[in-house]
């Protein structure tokens, strides 16, 4: 089943990006934010010369962005939008107007920032610290590509957290906190309290911030409290703003909005699951509080035509049929639970297999308890990444955890998992299987390529 991987990424590209991938992994961070904005400085601050929507959560953040930038691009205006991880090329974190840009001009962005990022190197080590990290450069060079092209507005992805991240030297016109959970615990703190105060850092006084409903209420009342006491603007998920009814239908839902200026009556949205209808409502509002301050509605027409064509790889997304194959990162609990609602709401598998592969740094056990329920059987296998746990390692896990060693297959080859997974969900003459691969964005997008998904926007 699974098909030949796409074209290598250009050499310019694949030798830039290891020179990014020396300075430091994209899962180590040094939280300290004097370096990016030095560097910012020597290059004239690109930054201020673009609006800016800036969003933080734990999970969520790229679909929110995503659709966002949908709307605004429908709306008439010039964006750039930040995410990440990639799921193929580390271009795919820099978008403009909807596209991922170019091999060439990620190669140009990072030549435009080396000269004034060997000067912050230089000062940094003289002064005992360490060069600009990874996400500080690639944050530098997606700023000064907005400003060369130049965008109207950007619509940026936090990497972790929010208070020391790099993406916070912008001055925000609009704020979006998506759902909070426990992750990234070894930086953002071991309490739901200290994860959303670290989140809770992307919010300023003069930003009208958009939150969305809170799974811990310790989290929410962190987030309240920090509005409070900047005094700032805000819509808050279950108070001003809410889905008011959803319809889940072939290739997405139907959708009622209330948001900050207006209702929004039969809106498809070309995604599944009840997250998914979540995440458009933030959007709406951030779309709302950016174009008009929050007092105007948006166009119903344009509204419509953004929704109903936005795409977001990797998740919740279907990329093979006969059998269906899902894929969607999950990579940690609370988005297991929310892969586990979507399956069961829109999917009716008679066997359902899972294709799961982890990284090191996540809660892996919590992750297959999670989905253990969801899965007649499960492939355990691991991405190329060298974080991701190997496959005998996790498999040993989760015999443990499905206490049952039949329902456990072991392939540390991916394509000999995909197989078997496909094999699986045919077994016993089976109409109806379908397979989920989920656990890690890199296994995913692996996943996505060797059956030959549509590549990133």
């Amino acid at each position: 089943m699974p098909r030949p991987s796409r074209p290598a990424l250009s050499p310019q590209l694949r030798e830039v990006y290891a020179a990014l991938l020396e300075r430091a992994p994209e899962n180590r961070i040094a939280p300290d934010l004097s370096r990016i904005t030095r560097l910012m400085e020597l290059m004239g601050d690109p930054q201020n010369s673009y609006r800016t929507v800036r969003i933080a959560g734990t999970n969520g953040k790229t679909t929110t962005a995503r659709i966002l930038e949908r709307i605004l691009r429908e709306a008439g205006l010039r964006t750039g939008r930040t995410t990440s991880p990639h799921l193929r090329s580390p271009a795919e974190r820099i978008a403009i107007d909807g596209a991922t840009i170019s091999d060439d001009d990620f190669v140009q962005a990072y030549e435009d920032v080396l000269p004034f990022a060997r000067i912050v190197d230089a000062e940094s080590e003289a002064a005992g610290g360490v060069p600009l990290t990874f996400f500080e450069m690639l944050t530098a060079m997606s700023y000064q590509a907005f400003a060369s092209a130049p965008v109207d507005v950007a619509v940026v992805e936090t990497g972790m957290g929010g208070t020391w991240d790099a993406t916070g030297v912008v001055d925000p016109d609009v704020t979006v906190i998506t759902p909070i959970a426990m992750d990234h615990q070894d930086y953002l703190g071991d309490t739901i309290e200290q994860i959303a105060a670290e989140k809770a850092g992307i919010l300023t006084a003069g930003a009208t911030a958009v939150i969305a409903a809170q799974p811990f209420p310790d989290a929410a009342d962190v987030v309240r409290e920090r509005i409070i006491e900047l005094g700032a603007e805000a819509a808050f998920e279950g108070e001003q703003i809410g889905v008011l009814a959803r319809t889940p239908g072939v290739g997405g839902q139907m959708l009622t909005l209330q948001s900050i200026a207006g209702r929004y009556e039969e809106a498809f949205l070309s995604l599944l699951g009840e997250h998914q209808a979540a995440n458009a409502l933030l959007a709406v509002a951030a779309a709302e509080a950016l174009l008009g301050g929050g007092e105007q509605p948006l166009d119903a027409e344009m509204l419509t035509a953004a929704l109903s064509t936005v795409t977001s790889p990797g998740r919740a997304e279907v990329v093979r049929q006969s059998p269906t194959v899902l894929v969607d990162a999950a990579h940690n609990p609370a988005g297991a639970e929310t892969l586990v609602g979507t399956v069961r709401e829109n999917f009716r598998f008679t066997r359902t297999v899972g294709l799961i592969g982890i990284l090191r740094e996540k809660d892996a056990e919590q992750i297959l308890a999670v989905l253990e329920p969801l899965v007649d059987s499960v492939v355990i296998t691991q991405s190329s990444s060298p974080r991701a746990i190997p496959a005998d390692e996790l498999a040993d896990l989760a015999r443990d955890v499905f206490d049952d060693e039949d329902r456990v297959v072991e392939r540390a080859s991916l394509p000999d998992a995909i197989q078997a997974a496909v094999d699986l969900a045919e077994s016993g003459g089976e109409s109806f299987g379908g397979i989920v691969a989920a656990g890690s964005v890199t296994l995913v997008a692996e996943v996505r390529d060797l059956l030959g998904a549509p590549e990133e926007e």
